[in-house]
C-alpha cells in the first residue's frame, strides 16, 4: 500500500497537469482524482479533499481566460 500525500505534495502535480492539459482546469476534484492516477501523476487514487485543497491554490495561479 502506498503512502497518502497531502495537498502541498499534490500541488506541483496539479500545476503540471493544468499546464500540459488546460482543458482540465475546471474539472471537479473527483474527476481529477482519476486523471492524476491515470496519467501517472500519482501512484494511487488520492484523497479527494486533499486534491480539492491543492486545486484551490493552483486555480489562483492559473491565468483566467478573457472574454472574447
Amino acid at each position: 500500500m502506498g503512502s497518502a500525500v497531502n495537498s502541498a505534495q499534490l500541488l506541483p502535480a496539479i500545476r503540471e497537469l493544468y499546464s500540459r492539459h488546460p482543458e482540465y482546469c475546471h474539472h471537479e476534484p473527483w474527476k481529477l482524482q482519476w486523471l492524476l492516477y491515470a496519467l501517472n501523476y500519482t501512484d494511487e487514487l488520492e484523497n479527494e479533499a486533499e486534491i480539492a485543497e491543492a486545486v484551490e491554490v493552483a486555480r489562483q495561479d492559473w491565468p483566467q481566460r478573457r472574454a472574447a
